[in-house]
């Protein structure tokens, strides 16, 4: 029977200090990644709950980037299924320093072929403001009308839509071909 020698004590004792020195590293991020997560979170200050029906949330879920101009305004908050309507009710959590026009449109939106889903928020030009729901209210009440974006386009299933064009069956005109 044939037996190596092990090896010398001082590459083990190197080989054990270069791991714990990456599960340090490791740590750190992993306290970094924490603690920015948790200030993206939480925005810079208190936030108000706005609502929006969809025909399509395909790619958006709890946490998804709600966003105006580009620039993250807040988060999805809740989605569920209107079961008398048949659509999605998203609820958002809206920073305050911000206050959305009454004609906001809401949009199920991509950051490209493959990046992931957000909402994008675009103003109208109205006067009046979305007013939040007070206490007593409830988002999507046909009573109270409170908090609730009116315009909104869901998500876009990008395979159907090639698929049309390739079969011929979009059209941007109803009508046929003039010959």
């Amino acid at each position: 029977m044939i037996t190596r020698p092990g090896p010398p004590m001082r590459e083990s004792v190197f080989e054990t200090l270069t791991g714990l020195a990456v599960l340090i590293a490791a740590g750190v991020f992993l306290w970094f990644a924490m603690a920015r997560g948790s200030e993206a979170g939480a925005g810079s200050g208190d936030t108000y709950e706005v609502g929006a029906r969809f025909n399509s949330v395909s790619g958006i879920s709890r946490g998804t980037d709600v966003r105006l101009a580009g620039v993250k305004i807040g988060t999805v908050r809740d989605i569920n299924l209107d079961g008398e309507r048949f659509d999605a009710q998203v609820i958002m959590a809206i920073s305050d320093e911000y206050e959305l026009p009454d004609d906001t449109t809401a949009r199920v939106q991509s950051d490209g072929l493959l990046g992931g889903a957000y909402i994008g928020l675009e103003p109208g030009g109205g006067f009046d403001v979305i007013v939040p729901c007070d206490a007593g209210e409830t988002l999507f009440s046909s009573e109270s009308g409170c908090g609730e974006i009116l315009y909104t386009q869901g998500s876009v299933d990008l395979m159907t839509l090639f698929a049309s064009f390739a079969s011929g069956t979009a059209s941007s005109s109803g009508e046929g071909n003039s010959e």
